[in-house]
This record gives C-alpha cells, sequence and structure tokens, in this order.
C-alpha cells in the first residue's frame, strides 16, 4: 500500500485535485476533516485543549468554537505549534488505521501543512499544488467570504511552495492557464506502476 500525501498553500486547490482521484477511485483522507473530529470527540485531545485555552475554548454543546481556535493560533506561533503537535500524530494514526482497510495500490492523504511539520518522511510520495499567489488570495476571498489581509496572515504560517517543490515528488500546476486532468492521469499512472514494483 503506498501512501501518497496531497499538499499545498491554501487557495492551490488541492481538494479539487483530490475530488478528481476520488473519481479515479483512489481512497482519500482528509486530514482536515478527521483534525475537526478529533477535537470534537477525542476526549484526550480535548482535556489537553482545554488546559492550553481554557474551557471557554468549547461551546456548551461540546463542539470546539473553531473561530475562536483559529483567532488564537493564526495570531501565536508558539499555540499554533502546540496545537499540530496535539493533533497531527493522532490523525496520522487514524489515517494508518484507514488505510490498511483499503484496497486500493495507493491512498491519498490531503494534508495541508505537511512539510511545515516535517511530514514528508511519512509518505513514500508527495504531491504539491501550486498556483500564482494572487490567484490563491482571489480563490481563498471568494471561497471563504475572508479579507485580504486574513488570508495573507494564515499564508504567512505556511511555507513557500519554492520550498515544497524541491521536496516533492510530483508537482500539479493548477494557474488556471495548464491543463490540471492531464497533470493528475499521468501522476495516477506512474503512482499505479509504483505500487506494482513495491
Amino acid at each position: 500500500m503506498i501512501k501518497v500525501a496531497v499538499t499545498g498553500g491554501i487557495g492551490s486547490g488541492k481538494s479539487v485535485v483530490c475530488k478528481v482521484f476520488d473519481h479515479l477511485g483512489i481512497p482519500v483522507f482528509n486530514a482536515d476533516t478527521e483534525a475537526k473530529r478529533l477535537m470534537d470527540a477525542d476526549q484526550t485531545i480535548k482535556h489537553s485543549l482545554v488546559t492550553m485555552f481554557g474551557s471557554a475554548i468549547y461551546r456548551p454543546n461540546g463542539y470546539i468554537d473553531r473561530k475562536k481556535l483559529a483567532n488564537i493560533i493564526f495570531n501565536d506561533e508558539l499555540a499554533l505549534q502546540n496545537v499540530n503537535h496535539l493533533i497531527h500524530p493522532a490523525v496520522y494514526q487514524s489515517f494508518l488505521t484507514w488505510a490498511e482497510k483499503q484496497m486500493t495500490s495507493y491512498v491519498i492523504q490531503e494534508a495541508a501543512i505537511v512539510f511545515e511539520n516535517d511530514h514528508q518522511h511519512l509518505f513514500d510520495q508527495v504531491v504539491t499544488v501550486i498556483a500564482p499567489h494572487d490567484l490563491k488570495i482571489e480563490r481563498c476571498v471568494q471561497r471563504d467570504h475572508s479579507s485580504r489581509d486574513a488570508v495573507l496572515e494564515r499564508m504567512r504560517n505556511q511555507l513557500p511552495d519554492e520550498y515544497k517543490i524541491e521536496r516533492s515528488a510530483y508537482v500539479i500546476n493548477n494557474d488556471e492557464q495548464h491543463l490540471m486532468l492531464p497533470q493528475i492521469l499521468q501522476i495516477h499512472k506512474e503512482l499505479l506502476n509504483y505500487g506494482k514494483v513495491w
């Protein structure tokens, strides 16, 4: 079973890429969705987050106040690191458990901050999705109804595309100039062959 990470900066379009892989029959595990689930459901993680930020970080219904948490961690690098160190090992363990149940030659984890957490070594291959800086901002403003400044603040917590490109086996250019489907199909073909070799 080949484990592949699909990553990319905010607004790069990695979710769109992962939907194509899903249509090709490749199982996709969304790290962000699992992180949210764990923060709501895992009692050990909930206790740790309350210890870090106080009980007000959770709403009365027991679900985390995502907006409040985001406001804290995107303005406090140490808090962001502490949350990442808490959440990401648990997410990766969930991914491994999930991957064992899949019956395909490779599986994908969609994750925004593979390189930021130095997790690239946990995967057999990494695919990075890139897009021009201004286009990423425009996409995020339209998608999330965020301000440009808020998007830029989130971008500052992510490594530049150049860093990721140098360390990735594959790069998908989602600049709305290059056709994305042929790029994905070529990677899919190579990953299927990679799986046969191993």
